[in-house]
């Protein structure tokens, strides 16, 4: 089952004892972090959980899907985000 993010800050809250202001605080600070780490092309990396990073697009041609058109597609940014061991463990093998 999927889990939103008011989901998420009850679960954290009943598992930590804070409350959910709290618990979701401390997740706007985490993103807006992440967000800061990302804008300035940086990476950042959480040992065995998670890494977050701003990954280079180059420009290349594309279809206009209505009218078959080709055009051009400004090089840009995008984000890539990378599993650890903990969490790659954590979803188990098939």
């Amino acid at each position: 089952m999927a889990k939103n993010r008011s989901e998420l800050v009850a679960e954290v809250a009943e598992k930590t004892g804070l409350t959910q202001k709290q618990v979701s605080d401390v997740l706007d600070g985490v993103f807006d972090s992440f967000a800061d780490v990302v804008s300035k092309g940086e990476k950042l990396t959480v040992p065995g959980w998670l890494s977050v990073e701003r990954t280079e697009r180059a420009a290349r041609k594309g279809r206009n899907p209505q009218t078959g058109e080709e055009i051009q597609i400004a090089a840009g940014y995008s984000v890539k985000l990378s599993a650890g061991s903990k969490l790659k463990a954590a979803a188990g093998k098939p």
